[in-house]
């Protein structure tokens, strides 16, 4: 799952202090923002660049909304403005969250490690040597392909987080725990399993509780890749069938995609839920949220998206996309450049 410097900055929680753009104008007007960012997204989509939704919101109302592409060509489906799209490793964050607030209740201690609570975890090297700290950082050496495909079946046979697990378990660290930093989407899959085990709850479940309806997030939920429900946009890709990037025609991306996203990402929400989730970090309806100002993005074949909180003006950003990306991070680094934010 492909994903970007700013969501890994976003995923250790490490975002800047609630308000800290928020409080810096805009290096220009609103009228003359709407304008370009309007502009460059119809030349986007003129290029076949672009297919998706923007939001740009300030005090939490949105001041531009557009919607561009079709979110199911076999049906002739447009997208529309509560179109669900696949967020990509978005969902991290919310994993992250749901660790952090175990960790403040006093269910774990980040500091210790994987096999304190989780002592017959299949790869006892891993669980000695490896803090639930250096899983969150990606610092933890544990590696493997989720997305691959799972020995005598399908990767639609994939439904639960324990799924994954053969996937990438007998793999040994790839480096000393602690020692470097290395994008682990194995990693988050055993965060996962982890709230699952440490709160008796099916992660899917946890997570809905305890972020997305405190947060007014309807909308937002792991589909099954090969029932999508009719909000849900078709992920569309040039890659090939092995999901590297290639020129050829677009073609829907389900044969590359688990039967259902994990703690890792592959979860769906509209825009509208996105930036209700930013309004709920604000007002404290999250417990142990990051602060607002976060930047955080996903993308894989057929899917990129981008969310933007207290950028300078106060402006929050939401840009999903149903293609390659990079099409919605560069919508959000266009917007990030007009705005005079720092990276």
């Amino acid at each position: 799952m492909r994903t970007s410097v700013r969501c890994l900055i976003a995923l250790l929680l490490a975002a800047a202090p609630l308000g800290a753009q928020n409080r810096r104008p805009p290096a220009i007007s609103e009228a003359e923002l709407t304008r370009r960012l309007t502009s460059a997204v119809d030349s986007l989509v003129a290029l076949d660049q672009f297919s998706g939704v923007v939001v740009l919101a300030r005090g939490g109302s949105p001041v531009l909304q557009l919607v561009r592409g079709v979110a199911d060509h076999a049906a002739g489906r447009a997208n529309g403005a509560e179109t669900a799209f696949n967020l990509g490793s978005i969902n991290k964050a919310f994993t992250a969250i749901a660790i952090r607030q175990l960790a403040a209740q006093g269910r774990l201690d980040l500091d210790s490690t994987l096999g304190h609570y989780w002592p017959d975890y299949p790869n006892q090297e891993a669980a000695r040597r490896v803090t639930i700290r250096q899983l969150l950082q990606h610092r933890s050496g544990i590696g493997g392909n989720i997305f691959g495909v799972p020995a005598g079946g399908s990767r639609h046979a994939i439904l639960r987080l324990r799924d994954f697990l053969p996937l990438f378990v007998s793999e040994p660290l790839q480096f000393e725990p602690g020692s470097r930093q290395q994008y682990s989407n194995a990693g988050y899959v055993v965060l996962g399993l982890l709230v699952e085990r440490l709160s008796g709850e099916d992660y899917y479940d946890y997570v809905r509780g305890h972020i997305y309806e405190p947060a007014g997030m309807s909308h937002t939920a792991h589909y099954a890749a090969d029932s999508l429900p009719p909000i849900a946009a078709i992920g569309y890709t040039r890659a090939d069938e092995s999901g590297e990037s290639s020129t050829g025609p677009l073609r829907p991306n389900n044969a590359l995609l688990p039967g259902r996203g994990s703690s890792a990402g592959g979860g769906y929400a509209t825009a509208g839920d996105l930036l209700r989730f930013l309004a709920a970090l604000r007002e404290g309806r999250i417990v142990s949220g990051p602060p607002a100002g976060l930047g955080i993005a996903g993308g894989a074949p057929g899917m990129n998206a981008v969310v933007e909180g207290d950028l300078p003006g106060g402006y929050d950003l939401v840009v999903l996309a149903n293609l390659d990306p990079p099409t919605a991070e560069r919508v959000a680094r266009l917007v990030r450049g007009w705005l005079g934010a720092s990276d």
